[in-house]
């Protein structure tokens, strides 16, 4: 199940909204346009998180973007190192509105150091089946095409019987549907259609 978003009231006209002040994070907005609004007001409480009231006062004078807030959600790591999956947190950020149904970014960088990571869509598990939760696969295509470092967690759930074996790292998150406008948290219960695909890999 994906985590809920927190929702703060916006400061102007008290609606839910994710959206907040980048410079103190202290005030909440549900538009740039309730940020500017306000920010006569709010300037003179605005304190950027990082620096003392004390020794900057006024500085600056116009609003800063209003930023949402990222969305954690649960995915799978296969690392070539690692003899078995783990579930480890992913932080997502949000593109445009969530009524706008645009899919978070997700924020996997940290583990693909040799490249920037390439995506695959699962729609289908076992027998050809239709995912009702598509699994979103980020791979190194560096480590892919040089055939190394055999990722020991995939060899693990494929019991080595994989036509091609799978190199480098691997995250896997999962949509929170069909229409692929958000992820919920991916678990041990995805690894049967992740498994079919690694061993139909080639």
């Amino acid at each position: 199940m994906s985590s809920p978003l927190i929702k703060h009231p916006c400061t102007i006209c008290c609606r839910p909204t994710t959206l907040w002040c980048s410079r103190c994070q202290n005030a909440w907005y549900c538009s740039p346009d309730h940020l500017n609004n306000d920010w006569p007001r709010h300037r003179r409480e605005c304190v950027p998180t990082n620096m003392p009231q004390t020794q900057y006062p006024n500085m600056i004078a116009t609003p800063p973007p209003v930023q949402a807030e990222l969305i954690s959600v649960s995915a799978l790591l296969f690392m070539p190192h690692e003899d078995r999956v783990r579930v480890t947190t992913v932080q997502c950020q949000p593109q445009g509105t969530i009524s706008q149904g645009m899919c978070p970014t997700p924020l996997v960088q940290e583990w693909f150091t040799e490249s920037v990571p390439n995506t695959i869509i699962l729609t289908q598990g076992l027998n050809g089946e239709p995912l009702r939760f598509p699994l979103h696969i980020w791979y190194c295509p560096t480590s892919l095409q040089r055939g190394s470092p055999v990722n020991r967690a995939i060899y693990r759930i494929t019991s080595g019987a994989a036509v091609k074996p799978w190199c480098g790292p691997v995250v896997v998150l999962k949509f929170n549907g069909s229409r692929r406008q958000g992820y919920s948290d991916a678990g041990t219960n995805d690894l049967p259609a992740l498994s079919a695909y690694f061993l139909a890999y080639t």
